[in-house]
């Protein structure tokens, strides 16, 4: 997982550089080559908050709409609500929790294919960053971007090439895991993008 390893490798050296030198992270403003990398360490506990959220992991309706059954805690975790809306994903969501709302909402979007690239073993096929206001919404995508601290263009670019590793990471088996086999996945990750 290059990008991935990149990404979480820079979060690891950021906090030895800040510790060293007393500054704190602040991602750049250009957005190529390192800079965009910081942009995505300031992406990751975003998506990794909203991959991890049970928010929607609700009951179905008959319709097959997704009730939301968050408790409404205000951390990041909530953030898949304020995103996705709580109970707008459909196509099969409950029970996969961020993830599975996540999904749904590329499938709604007209990126199905990327999005099974991600999940299925094999080459991850490219997202443009265009994509992600369609994904989450003009509303969802500021909130994203206010969250890491980065610009709207730079979580758009920023996300269009994490998500896919990510999901590509939580998904090893070609398949969406259950809760539990995600929640460890995520959890592993934020721990690596921990490690000092």
């Amino acid at each position: 997982m290059g990008l991935l390893d990149d990404v979480l490798a820079g979060l690891s050296g950021q906090s030895r550089a800040g510790q060293t030198t007393g500054q704190t992270n602040q991602p750049p403003a250009q957005a190529g080559g390192s800079g965009m990398n910081q942009v995505m360490a300031a992406l990751l506990p975003v998506v990794l908050a909203m991959l991890a959220s049970r928010a929607t992991s609700g009951s179905q309706t008959g319709s097959g709409q997704v009730t939301s059954s968050s408790g409404g805690g205000g951390g990041l975790g909530d953030l898949i609500g304020a995103v996705l809306g709580g109970g707008g994903s459909s196509g099969g969501g409950g029970g996969l929790g961020g993830l599975g709302s996540i999904l749904g909402r590329l499938q709604q979007a007209g990126y199905g294919d990327q999005a099974n690239s991600w999940v299925s073993r094999g080459q991850n096929q490219p997202l443009p960053p265009d994509a992600m206001a369609q994904v989450f919404g003009s509303g969802g995508l500021a909130e994203i971007a206010r969250r890491a601290g980065v610009s709207e263009a730079d979580a758009s670019r920023g996300l269009s090439q994490l998500l896919p590793e990510v999901v590509d990471h939580v998904t090893p088996d070609g398949r969406v895991p259950d809760l539990d086999s995600l929640a460890a996945s995520v959890d592993t990750l934020t721990q690596r993008s921990r490690m000092r």
